[in-house]
């Protein structure tokens, strides 16, 4: 069986990074489904979804090295072909990616102690983002 959701959720943009878990949780208790796999895909190019444990520290330090990874301050060819200045946010979205794929069984998230699943919105601007939440299973 196959059961396909959303959730769509209100972003600051700038490596917003938003906690996902408790929803995604909630649609798989939900699912008339035991025993699967939950995939989670974002829409659109400028965010992606992974996982992390979501404290202040760790979140600082995730924001920090997107920023010595593809910093938002030097020359994109997307932005001269645009003008949206957000040329940076592509690639870091690209590197981090739209999908995760998560176990379940009996009704819930195979998630270690720590982990939460995450949406990060890696534009210059705030968004209305939609994150398709795909069932799998028994």
């Amino acid at each position: 069986m196959i059961v396909t959701k959303r959730i769509s959720l209100e972003s600051k943009g700038q490596c917003d990074i938003v906690d996902i878990t408790h929803e995604v949780a909630e649609q798989v208790a939900k699912a008339n489904i035991n025993s699967g796999t939950v995939t989670l895909f974002i829409t659109g190019s400028t965010a992606g979804i992974t996982t992390i444990e979501f404290e202040p520290g760790l979140i600082s330090d995730f924001k920090e090295a997107w920023q010595r990874l593809a910093p938002d301050n030097i020359a994109y060819s997307h932005d001269r072909a645009w003008g949206d200045g957000n040329g940076y946010s592509h690639v870091r979205a690209s590197l981090l990616g739209a999908s995760l794929v998560v176990p379940f069984q009996d009704k819930r998230l195979a998630l270690g102690t720590w982990q939460q699943l995450v949406l990060v919105d890696f534009d210059n601007r705030p968004r209305s983002r939609q994150v398709i939440v795909q069932i799998t299973g028994e």
